[in-house]
Parts: C-alpha cells; sequence; structure tokens
C-alpha cells in the first residue's frame, strides 16, 4: 500500500472520528493528514509526509479551530434546564414546608421542598414563590420575594 493511500485512510478516518467526539481536534488531525496525504503523492517521502502532517495539523490546532469552535459557540443559544425553568413560579403548598422538608406543586409537578431561609413555615394550601432548585428540592418562599432580590 502506498505512503498516499495510508495517509489518505488515516484522515478519513480521523475526520470520521470526529462525529463522535464533536470537539474539533480529530477534524485538525484528519485535515493534516489529508494535507500528508497530498504531499506523498507529489513525492513526498514517509519522513516528508509526517513533517507536512505535523506543520499543517498544528497550524489548523492553532489557527482555525479556535476560530471554528468560537463560531460555532456563537450560534448556539445558551441551553436553559428545567430546573432553570422553575425559579420564580408560584408553588401551590400540598405539605407544610419548613426548613427541613416540604412538598410543593410546581406547573402540575411535585416537588420536595424546603424554605430557603431555614427557618421559614409555610402552610400547607399557601402559594409560595420558588427562589432556587438545587438537585431535586425545590427552595421557596411565602413572603412574596422576587428571585435575587432577598426582599
Amino acid at each position: 500500500m502506498s505512503p498516499a493511500l495510508i495517509w489518505l485512510l488515516a484522515g478519513v478516518v480521523l475526520v470520521g472520528a470526529e462525529a463522535v467526539s464533536g470537539e474539533l481536534f480529530l477534524l485538525m488531525l484528519g485535515g493534516g493528514a489529508l494535507a500528508a496525504a497530498g504531499g506523498a503523492a507529489l513525492g513526498l517521502g514517509f519522513v516528508g509526509a509526517a513533517v507536512v502532517f505535523a506543520a499543517v495539523s498544528v497550524a489548523l490546532l492553532l489557527a482555525v479551530r479556535p476560530i471554528v469552535r468560537r463560531r460555532l459557540e456563537a450560534g448556539m443559544a445558551p441551553l436553559e434546564t428545567h430546573h432553570g425553568t422553575m425559579v420564580g413560579r408560584d408553588a401551590e403548598v400540598v405539605h407544610r414546608v419548613d426548613g427541613e422538608t416540604g412538598r410543593v406543586r410546581i406547573a402540575g409537578e411535585l416537588w420536595s421542598a424546603r424554605s430557603k431561609d431555614g427557618h421559614e413555615v409555610i402552610e400547607e394550601g399557601a402559594v409560595a414563590t420558588v427562589l432556587e432548585v438545587s438537585g431535586a428540592v425545590a427552595l421557596v418562599t411565602g413572603r412574596g420575594e422576587l428571585p435575587g432580590t432577598g426582599a
């Protein structure tokens, strides 16, 4: 098998493997391997093709990859998690909420809850406001506080 074909196959494998990683690292190495395949096809020996591979790969990693990543990340909207959508919502107290335990219904879903300050007690049937979600526990207040204000 000729060196050009080996470099070509390596380049195709690296570019294909990029679909799994998504970090653009293997894509840049694949570009270097494809450049080395071109160099080998033009008559460079193995050492010459390896130098082309190294030079092109490093250039792509240092110059092209950061630009491409910034453009891709700029085009993506930030992901809002389910927990993030709960902050600021009203929560119906289903079982008394205090600093230790409690249950609330938020948008039809039952959540474990406790008071944000750890001392407030909110009785069953009251409406509380979700200030924060910590894991699977909604931290709430019954004082009408708005998230982030502490008032």
